[in-house]
């Protein structure tokens, strides 16, 4: 692995580069990107594609990615345009593309105005509150982690994000006259660490969840684009979102192992199930 930076007057992007260079590989480049998470969280399913160039970065503001233009607030449709000027710079282009959560958002913006960048792209799990039926309630639900997060810290934030992810179904009356998640259930300390500027949970990343896919544009892309859903995530939030984004492009969502994060190891928090997903992405990615 090699660790590069791209200098823009806006950020200086740090990437990373695994595998073989792109010119001693048989297949496209696979870019890996995800929002609020950075290359490191990659690390384990690139180890799954030694015959590829596989390339991770982190987005501006986050990890090694120092930002120039002043700002703390996280924008897809400017992440897009981040990713555009990296594959660019590489000059590998049009590569494959696994996107996960806000990252997927970001992807989606990416080929909307940008489609000749990426062949295919697999956006698993784009968080796009907007489409949902009950999207209003969803919003409110969202918005009451970042409330907890300014009130209590990092803990009684987490303990939202929780209980706002794992909540089946629609965000009814009763999701809202729970009281409010205790960290406590979830192994966490109770005090306030003094933090507010955590990029999940602050609120910073709010265009992320409002955004809303351009859907003529994404359908007059060459791009391939497939929506990726976890089978452990039937009825929550990312999994309801998944299927209408799905929707709205007139698919269906393709199923992979595990949950969210499925593809994550065991240095993650919440590992998932990293091999079968690998295995799961190759199939996808190799069927075109």
């Amino acid at each position: 692995m090699s660790e590069h930076t791209l200098e823009t007057p806006e950020v200086d992007l740090v990437y990373d580069v695994l595998g073989p260079a792109p010119a001693d590989s048989a297949h496209r480049p696979l870019l890996m990107i995800g929002q609020p998470m950075t290359a490191s969280g990659f690390y384990t399913l690139a180890s799954y594609f030694p015959e590829r160039t596989v390339i991770t970065y982190d987005p501006r503001g986050l990890g090694r990615s120092v930002r120039k233009d002043g700002r703390t607030d996280n924008s897809p449709t400017v992440q897009a345009e981040d990713v555009h000027a990296l594959i660019t710079a590489l000059g590998v282009g049009p590569v494959d593309m696994f996107a996960s959560s806000g990252g997927a958002v970001t992807a989606l913006a990416l080929v909307a105005a940008h489609p000749d960048d990426v062949a295919t792209l697999v956006a698993h799990e784009p968080p796009i509150i907007p489409l949902l039926p009950d999207a209003e309630a969803a919003q409110r639900a969202n918005a009451l982690v970042g409330e907890a997060y300014r009130a209590k810290g990092s803990f009684a934030g987490m303990a939202a994000f929780i209980g706002l992810t794992s909540w089946r179904g629609e965000f009814t009356d009763a999701y809202f006259a729970q009281p409010p998640a205790d960290p406590a259930m979830f192994g966490m300390p109770s005090e306030d660490d003094g933090t507010r500027d955590d990029p999940l949970l602050s609120g910073s990343s709010a265009a992320v969840t409002a955004y809303t896919p351009d859907a003529a544009a994404l359908r007059a892309a060459s791009t391939r684009v497939l929506i990726g859903v976890g089978e452990e995530s039937e009825g929550v939030l990312t999994g309801r979102t998944a299927e209408a984004t799905a929707a709205l492009l007139g698919s269906t969502p393709v199923v992979f192992p595990s949950h969210h994060g499925g593809f994550t190891g065991p240095d993650s928090g919440y590992p998932g199930q990293p091999e079968p997903f690998a295995a799961k992405l190759r199939e996808v990615l190799d069927g075109q």
